[in-house]
């Protein structure tokens, strides 16, 4: 189960964990994701994706997920929300 952000491609990070004496080990840092339904208004229906909270703020900020969607770099977006862009592009040509 991959842990990373379908509309930003959020990631975990590594780092470490110091402790009281300095002593540094590994860890991660995993991102702060939460499964929603997000309604798409081009298409009309609802769409299920795991999202970090970040991106689900910056969804609203730009107005819906079509927005963010059509704004969003092809390289940041998983396969399914790439589809999904794709389908919304070519449902608003068609209306005009």
């Amino acid at each position: 189960m991959s842990r990373r952000c379908e509309l930003t491609a959020k990631a975990p990070q590594v780092g470490h964990k110091v402790s009281h004496s300095n002593i540094k080990t590994k860890r991660r840092f995993l991102p702060n994701l939460c499964n929603v339904t997000l309604i798409s208004d081009a298409l009309g229906r609802s769409v299920r994706l795991k999202v970090s909270t970040n991106a689900l703020k910056s969804v609203d900020h730009r107005g819906g997920l079509d927005a963010f969607l059509l704004k969003a770099k092809a390289d940041e977006l998983s396969p399914r929300a790439l589809v999904l862009k794709r389908q919304i592009q070519k449902k608003l040509q068609a209306t005009g």
